[in-house]
């Protein structure tokens, strides 16, 4: 887990500096380029659809692996560990959505970007914790990944359920039987990576074809990885799925997510002055990721403490709590990949964009200030048991 926490927290930083490049380069003389290249197509594909359909399955396929990691071996494999979460990342989606549908939803179109403000971004969340080293308490760093690997299953979800248009069912079938033979291999004991890896790809080929996501595909093969428990120890050496989530982590956090990153958030900002942010789409969703996502979380975790349900992190004051909660409020990656399924019109995509970076920036420079501010206290009293 530590290992993991570095590398998101280096990734974090990473993606931060390739969204701020994109921005510089969408408005500079360089933007035209920027704009054309990511428009030319290659095969059947712009380069933009390869990053985001084909590259991001890399991203899913990593964030399958720490779902079924979590639920198989981890912190989600009793209810027990995984209540708090749960309910913390069910309500952190919820309340985004509600507040985005209130500004938004009752513009024709429009509703369609409910699920936008709904994931956190765990690379840049943890990106930000990690600037405050041991001020933060581990289980908050603990909380805050597995809330976000909660609310990634959450939109995982969402993608393949609400933003799918039309099926194919012969192509559907196809990845069926892909999926079917998978888990034979996986039944029968198989632990070489080379047949997954391969089917994997004829998965994706599959899952493009039939209309749903292609990065889904991503996800459904991590879940037909095997892998072997290793309870109260560090991963097993012989678990398949351990090897291929540490050989794709340093790929997925400094290549691919910065990728994405540059390709997706760079906008040009000609034309928007403060009456853009006004709009009901950068509106619904900026208020969504730093109102509703601190509301949600932190409301979460104050009400089951408060019913009984679960403590709040251990070693953690309420502050502390409530600035993390405001942390989950950064959703860049996911949110900017939601934005681009919900709206087809380049100027929406754009205003989506807007709203991202302000709910994201606005929830990290607060959550990084209430952290800050109450890493002291916390140094000098021991927080009262639950």
């Amino acid at each position: 887990m530590r290992g993991f926490l570095r590398s998101e927290a280096a990734g974090g930083i990473v993606l931060m500096i390739a969204a701020a490049l994109a921005m510089i380069v969408a408005n500079s003389p360089l933007a035209d380029t920027y704009f054309e290249a990511l428009g030319a197509h290659v095969g059947p594909l712009s380069i933009l659809h390869w990053i985001d359909d084909a590259l991001m399955t890399l991203f899913f396929l990593l964030v399958g692996l720490e779902i079924k990691r979590e639920l198989v071996d981890g912190h989600l494999s009793s209810w027990a560990d995984r209540a708090l979460p749960t309910i913390a990342a069910v309500s952190g989606m919820a309340v985004p959505a509600i507040i985005y549908l209130a500004i938004a939803g009752g513009t024709a179109g429009l509703a369609r970007g409910w699920a936008i403000p709904s994931a956190t971004d765990i690379a840049f969340a943890i990106g930000v914790m990690a600037l405050l080293g041991p001020k933060v308490p581990t289980s908050l760093k603990l909380f805050l990944t597995t809330v976000a690997i909660v609310d990634d299953m959450g939109a995982v979800a969402v993608i393949a359920l609400a933003y799918t248009r039309e099926i194919s069912g012969l192509a559907l079938l196809a990845a069926a039987l892909i999926m079917g033979v998978m888990f034979v291999l996986n039944r029968f004991g198989v632990v070489r990576l080379w047949p997954y890896i391969i089917l994997s790809l004829l998965l994706w080929l599959a899952v493009w074809s039939s209309g749903i996501h292609a990065t889904i595909s991503g996800v459904l093969a991590a879940s037909l990885i095997p892998i072997r428990r290793s309870p109260g120890a560090p991963d097993a050496i012989d678990s398949p799925l351990h090897r291929l989530e540490h050989g794709l982590q340093p790929w997925v956090a400094f290549v691919v997510v910065p990728i994405f990153g540059f390709a997706n958030a760079g906008v040009s900002l000609a034309g928007f002055g403060l009456g853009s942010m006004l709009l009901p789409v950068p509106l619904g969703v900026a208020a969504g990721l730093f109102v509703g996502k601190q509301i949600g979380v932190f409301g979460a975790v104050w009400g089951t403490a408060r019913l009984g349900w679960a403590p709040r992190p251990r070693g953690a004051t309420w502050p502390q709590v409530y600035g993390t909660a405001l942390l989950c409020g950064i959703g860049f990656t996911m949110s900017l990949f939601i934005g681009g399924l919900a709206f087809a019109k380049p100027m929406l995509v754009d205003e989506v964009k807007i709203g991202v970076l302000i709910g994201s920036i606005l929830s990290a420079v607060a959550g990084f200030t209430v952290l800050r501010l109450s890493a002291g206290p916390a140094k000098r009293r021991k927080a009262q048991p639950q």
